[in-house]
This record gives C-alpha cells, structure tokens and sequence, in this order.
C-alpha cells in the first residue's frame, strides 16, 4: 500500500493512483491477475467471511492474523508493483503499460479483498494494533476497484493509460511537429521567462490540448471507483479519501474550511498586489484593475505558483543580492551535486548518509532517448532501503529546492522502515509532503553561504524582497493546493456531473484562486486533465495541509534550534537538536494518530496556520499598505 511518494510540485506517478499507501502519494498500484493464486494462509479468509460470518463469530486473535497475512501479502505484491512502475515512468511504451498495469491488477485486488474483509471484525474490540491497522487496510484505497475482476482490470488499465497520456503529452505548435513539439519541462521554461502576452495564451492553450481525450477515461475511472467506494461502506470516493484523517469527513472538511479561513486574507492581499502590479505591465486590456487575473500571467502553467514573475513584482530596491540559479550555473553544478547537497542537508541533522544503490538507480536527469514522465518523485520500491528519486533536474533554484523536498520523502520512508508493514507511512499525507516542504524553508541566505554558494548574507533591509519571493511560491500555493480535491469530490458525490466537469473545475479557480482561463474554454475541454494528479489521481489536499504544516514545524524546529530572529531567517542546517526532534517524529509513521505525530513535532495536537502569518507578517504589513485605495478580492 506505500509506494513511492511524490511532492507538491512532483507528483506520483501512473497508477500509484489506485491505493493510497503512504500518507503522500506512494506509488501504489494494484491490479490482480485474476488466475492468480490465492497467497498462503489466508487463502479465502476474505472469501469466506460473508458465509462463515452467520456460523462463526469472529475472534481477536483471528483479525489479527488475518493483519498480519495481508500484510505479508501487500507487501511482497507491492514491491512487484513498484518495480514495474518504476519501469514504466522511466520508459514509457505500451508495453510497460501494460506489465504495469497487470502488476498493478495483482495488487489492487488483493488490497480490495483485505479492505472488505478487514470489515468483518469491525464490531470487535481489539488491541489497539490490532484494530489500526485493520483501519488503514480500509482506507489504504484511492481509487478502490470493484469486486468483478473485470471492473478490476478495466480501472488499472485506465489508470495506465491515463498515466501514459500525460506523460506523452506534447503542444505542437503550429507548423511545427515531431521533435519541434514541446513538452512540460519546455513549456515550463516558457512561463518562467516570457513577458509576451500571446505567446503565453497560445502555450497555455496548447499545453490544455492534451487533456480532452482524457475525459472518457476519467469519466469511467470515476464511475468504477465510486463503485468500489460503496462496496467499502462510503458514500463515494471522496468521502473515503476523507475519512483517511483520524476525523469523520464533514469534520475534516470543516477543519479544511477554518484553516482556510486563517490563511485566506494574506493570499487577497497577495493577489490584489500582483494584480495591480500585472495591470502596470500589460494594460487594463490584458489585466483588468479589479477582478480575476487571467492564469497565463503567472509564470507557470497551472498559475500553481508565481514565484516566476517576482521580477515584475518585486518591492523596489529589494533585490536580495543574489540569483541562485545564476550562481548554480556559473559554477556548473550537475544533478548529481545538486542531489548531493540536499544528501549533506540531511547529514547536517544526524541522519545516515543515502545508500549507494540510491545513486546508482535514481534518474536525475531526462535521457534523450526515450520519453519519461518528469514530474518531480521519491521512491521507496522495496519498503526498506532501495530509495530512489526520479527528476529531470535543471540548474535552478527551483529545481535546487525540490531536491531537498523529494529526500524530505526518503529519509522519512526510512525513518518508518522498521515498523509493520501497514504503519510504514506518514502520520497523515500531508505530513510527508511537510516534511519536504519544512526542509526546503531552511534554505535561506545563512543557509547557502555555510554551504559556500554564496559569499555573504543580505543585509536584513532585503528580507521584503525575499519573503515576497517565498510568498509567491508558498502562499499563492494555498487555494490551488486547496481547490482541486474540492473538485474532485465534487465530481465523485456526482455534484460536478461530466457534462459540467469543465465548468466545476474554472468557477472552483475564480472562487478560490481569483483567476479566469486566458481564452474561452468549453465542455469540449477538460483543463483538470492538463494537472498532473487529476490523470495520475494521486489526492492532492495533502499538498495544502503540507503547507500548513511545514510552517508549523519551522516554527517549531527554530524554536528548537534556538532560533530567536525572523522565521524567515532561520535554517536548522547543522542543528542536532532540531534533527533529533525530527527522526523521533519521522520514526512514528502512521502507528499513532497524526495529532500525536503533531505534537511531537511541535507540542500542539490541532493544526495551526498562525505559523503561516507570522512568518509573512512584514510583508503583510507592507502589502496592506501597498494596496490601500485599491479595490481588492474579485
């Protein structure tokens, strides 16, 4: 049930889909094959639970066995799955598809039978192992498949061949075609460094041409997974991905609304801002004074993040000094030493070196000679030792950061690696992708000058610049990472129908978000297909939490440290007591209830965005002042 797990600008890839493994984004799959012989010992505990329930009461000591049997079980099947996933995110063919797809189908029906029979003991008291782990094999699904083989077979080849789709995803141009075509990591480079109105309309409407042809499959992917969902006893999917949270549903959507509710006047703050700013650069023909931005505008395709147009933002004469992907690239830093310094991070805190097969099997850079799917992940393939990352690195500060996130994911995964089977994961998803996130905070200026690539610190006086550079990327963050499971759920309880899946999707973005598509955009099109983790239907409010999170661990880690300046000075590089505090937490995994995992982290058990506020709250002060006589919200 724990795959590899993928990060907030990375993703998981394929038919991880299918079974929600470790709190972030595991690779999972599942798909049994349907000649395949029942595993030893529990040969049809699951099969005969429904007759033998009305003659037989079931027993303490035989929930946990079956426990442990499907443990055993999971775990051998799903390093088969990983290893033919790995494969297929790294050379992508129909027949890789398909070899994965089948390793998946193995997995997937085995998890589906131990989550409905992990169900025939729901009314017994058992130790408290006993009973969470039984838990977790219910809610380990995320796309849960059918009892019917077929059904079964049917969701893992569409999880496949959606994977495969995004993947191979290209805009070409016109006039253009074959190696002319661009793929994301082009298109991503487009938006990081074009001012030109048009040239960005027409990449962002290219780029949103791959998706239509996805939502047939979607549409049925949706179906067979709800259909999976209510064998499970949810009312849907989205109730089931709630309920994954050690609260009901409805009140873990309540707790998304309050932390919302915290964050949201520093991102209108931001947006009336940026708006304003884009307004002066383009004209009210392109960016109107009030109301929404459009979404090419941003400096990325999903307008996910914005750090990519601080220059046309920037504070005046806040300049920090320095440009790290400059500096990466004067001193011709490769992959390899990029990974390396995230490694020494890590070292810094106390925690063992990576392993050498780590090295010899990661993919750090994009071959030439096949096509991979490059979004950002960190792998665990066999739940012990053999860590991976696959990226197709660059030599840029963005790049540079993700890096530390993505060993964020391993050095957790091999912090849990000796406990059972079920709690090898995170104490909730968002946790994994904090973890990432809060060691991609201490990257500051004190940071890279211990590290030698830079020669000093900025003056204090350039902090505005620098949290506005943060503020682009994490708070901007916040309502994308919030809206597009709020769409997907939407879309599973049958409230977004087929017929308005593109419509849900843009009137969440203008709620949210405040934006509005560059051009018109019709039920013809289906733009959630053109984001990674709808497609690949990896959960995505993890991604938000993880941004609630991980400033609340910096606090807490900087305190530990003995931090007593700007949170958004501190880095715990080399601190041993903030290592320590982090191992213990990390080395929890999912076997207590994610507020406990909380507290030990930070002495709180409820999570807090106040971290968020006051690391920006100079610039909130000085955004407010800004924006004073302007029209703000949309």
């Amino acid at each position: 049930m724990r795959r590899r797990t993928t990060s907030c600008v990375c993703l998981v890839l394929g038919i991880a889909i299918l079974l929600s493994a470790c709190a972030t984004a595991p690779m999972s799959t599942s798909a049994p094959n349907p000649v395949m012989a029942e595993p030893a010992g529990v040969a049809s505990m699951t099969e005969t639970s429904a007759s033998n329930s009305t003659t037989a009461a079931p027993t303490a000591e035989e929930a946990a066995r079956f426990a442990d049997e499907a443990e055993k079980t999971l775990s051998e099947l799903g390093v088969e799955a990983n290893h033919a996933g790995w494969i297929q995110a790294n050379f992508i063919t129909y027949d890789t598809q398909i070899l994965s797809a089948r390793a998946s189908e193995r997995l997937l029906i085995e998890a589906v039978k131990y989550a409905k029979g992990a169900a025939r003991f729901d009314k017994l008291e058992l130790p408290y192992d006993t009973r969470r782990r039984l838990d977790l094999l219910k809610l380990s699904l995320t796309a849960p498949a059918p009892s019917d083989p077929e059904k079964t077979k049917e969701l893992t080849q569409i999880a496949a061949k959606l994977d495969a789709m995004y993947g191979e995803g290209k805009y070409c141009p016109p006039g253009k075609s074959g190696e002319d075509c661009l793929d994301i990591l082009e298109i991503t480079r487009i938006f990081a460094n074009s001012r030109n109105p048009k040239e960005l309309a027409d990449t962002w409407a290219g780029w949103h041409t791959i998706s239509p042809d996805m939502k047939p499959h979607y549409q049925r992917l949706v179906e067979l997974s709800n259909e999976g969902a209510t064998e499970l006893g949810y009312k849907d999917t989205g109730a089931l991905w709630r309920s994954k949270y050690d609260m009901p549903p409805d009140e873990f959507s309540t707790e998304l609304d309050r932390l919302w509710g915290q964050v949201k006047p520093l991102y209108e703050s931001l947006h009336c801002y940026v708006r304003a700013r884009l307004n002066q650069k383009y004209g009210s023909k392109v960016v109107p004074e009030s109301g929404p931005i459009p979404a090419h505008l941003l400096g990325n395709i999903w307008a996910q993040q914005w750090g990519n147009i601080y220059d046309l933002v920037a504070p005046a004469k806040a300049d920090p000094g320095y440009d790290l992907t400059e500096i990466l690239k004067r001193k011709k830093t490769d992959a390899r030493q990029m990974v390396r310094h995230g490694e020494a991070f890590f070292s810094s805190l106390g925690f063992d070196p990576l392993p050498e097969t780590f090295w010899e099997r990661s993919l750090f850079t994009k071959p030439k000679d096949r096509e991979v799917v490059c979004h950002a992940s960190a792998w665990d393939l066999d739940d012990e030792n053999d860590l991976r990352i696959k990226m197709c690195i660059e030599p840029t500060a963005e790049d540079f950061r993700t890096i530390h996130h993505e060993l964020g994911h391993n050095y957790y995964q091999r912090a849990y690696n000796k406990l059972p089977y079920i709690y090898r994961n995170s104490a909730n998803d968002g946790f994994h992708e904090a973890i990432g996130d809060v060691i991609a905070l201490s990257v500051t200026p004190k940071y890279l000058k211990q590290i030698g690539l830079i020669k000093q610190e900025p003056d204090a006086s350039k902090d505005l610049g620098l949290l506005m550079k943060d503020a682009l990327d994490g708070v901007a963050f916040l309502p994308f990472g919030l809206l597009v499971d709020q769409w997907r759920w939407k879309v599973f309880s049958g409230e977004i129908t087929p017929e308005n899946y593109n419509k849900g999707w843009w009137d969440l973005r203008l709620k949210y978000q405040g934006l509005t598509a560059p051009v018109a955009r019709g039920e013809n099109a289906f733009d959630p297909g053109a984001k990674y983790h709808v497609p690949g239907n990896v959960p995505y409010t993890r991604y938000f939490l993880a941004r609630i999170l991980q400033y609340q661990f910096h606090r807490s880690l900087c305190q530990t440290a003995g931090q007593t300046g700007p949170l958004n000075r501190c880095t715990i590089y080399g601190n041993a007591a903030a290592g320590e505090k982090l191992r213990n937490m990390l080395a929890m995994g999912q076997s207590r209830p994610w507020p406990e995992a909380l507290e030990a982290a930070t002495g709180q058990r409820q999570m807090d965005a106040t971290a968020i506020i006051d690391y920006f709250a100079p610039l909130k002060t000085w955004l407010d002042a800004q924006n004073k006589g302007r029209q703000c919200g949309w």
